[in-house]
């Protein structure tokens, strides 16, 4: 993770208006990052391969965009997912890393996802950031919108003065796949 986030912090600075860009772990340092990103969202045209294999497995007719993400957007939304996790883990000690393997149908089964939130939530944070780069692309959202994230998940913490941490005995994640 180390290597990634400095591999990030590299193409934020080469960037014009971004060469001082730090990733020192604090919530205003998503600010920039999230404007930043922004303005790194590229697409490409689905194969015809692609088209047919989602039509394949959609059990009726979709609206689906031509589009898709490149690679290279993909890999900064993975980058910036794991420096997104890192500025919680910093931010909110009570937060901690998990990586569950109970159930195949659960629709984080064996990524990495943060636990320790409240309402039991858990936080996959490269899916988060990969949703958050189609939301950009579609221009329904801003960079702003990433540090909004970060406050969203910070203010939903559990607290550790209530005695809870981890996950308290839980054996069934809440969110399965269809």
């Amino acid at each position: 993770m180390p290597e990634r986030i400095s591999e990030l912090a590299s193409a934020v600075r080469s960037s014009a208006g971004f060469e001082n860009w730090q990733p020192d772990f604090s919530p205003d340092s998503l600010n920039v990052l999230g404007d930043w990103f922004a303005n790194q969202i590229e697409t490409r045209l689905r194969t015809q391969d692609e088209v047919n294999s989602f039509n394949a497995q959609a059990p009726y007719p979709i609206e689906r965009s031509d589009r898709e993400l490149t690679n290279r957007t993909f890999s900064l939304a993975m980058d910036i997912g794991m420096y997104l996790s890192q500025v919680l883990l910093r931010n909110q000690p009570s937060l901690k890393w998990d990586q569950p393997f109970a159930n195949k149908r659960y629709i984080d089964y064996g990524q990495p996802i943060l636990i320790g939130f409240a309402e039991k939530a858990e936080l996959n944070p490269v899916s988060l950031t990969v949703t958050l780069a189609y939301g950009l692309l579609k221009r329904t959202r801003t960079g702003g919108r990433l540090r909004e994230l970060y406050d969203i998940w910070s203010s939903s913490v559990r607290k550790e003065a209530q005695g809870e941490s981890g996950r308290n005995g839980r054996t069934e994640p809440d969110r399965l796949l269809p």
